[in-house]
């Protein structure tokens, strides 16, 4: 396999990913401009569950939870009724269009699977080639291997029983956000 520079990695990635049926936004690493890109992905919806960053520097998110309809710590009635989800990802995954998502902590795994819509944002710097590399302690510091996660790979989707359905058994849009 040939190694992929940054560049190529990212739009090798934004490429897997859209195959996904999955979107895909990039912007600059800045507080302001986050807050501006996940509110014009969020402005229809009720209420927003915001998932701490496990992986991203949580000022980044600090302007965007200041909206009034982003929940941190949601009650067990917000949980039932929230359709929208906002998490950050420890990785992506060049290959394959995957974004990798911590479960072991905060909000993430309900963010992440539970809503209807994810919004995930990711650091482009931590976008490897293949889903092995992920694995590899030479990689990302090794976080793949210290942390119970998901690999998401575009919205949920099956066709167990006939025709293709989006969403049945988590989201059935996922947009991802990368920081460069």
């Amino acid at each position: 396999m040939v190694n992929l520079n940054k560049t190529d990695l990212i739009e090798q990635f934004v490429q897997s990913a859209i195959s996904t049926t999955a979107t895909v936004e990039r912007i600059a690493s800045d507080a302001g401009v986050l807050t501006a890109m996940l509110e014009k992905n969020t402005n229809e919806d009720e209420l927003i569950l915001l998932s701490e960053p496990n992986d991203l520097n949580p000022e980044l998110f600090s302007k965007y939870k200041l909206n009034k309809k982003v929940i941190t710590n949601p009650t067990t009635e917000q949980l039932r009724t929230i359709k929208t989800g906002v998490t950050d990802a420890f990785c992506a995954v060049a290959s394959t269009g995957s974004v990798c998502v911590s479960v072991s902590k905060n909000l993430s795994g309900l963010a992440s699977m539970l809503t209807r819509k994810h919004i995930v944002v990711v650091d482009s710097k931590t976008i490897v080639q293949t889903p092995r590399n992920v694995f590899d302690e030479n990689y990302l510091d090794g976080k793949g291997l210290k942390r119970s996660f998901s690999f998401i790979t575009g919205p949920s989707a099956t066709a167990d029983m006939g025709p293709l359905v989006r969403g049945v058994h988590g989201p059935g849009y996922l947009h991802i956000i990368i920081l460069e």
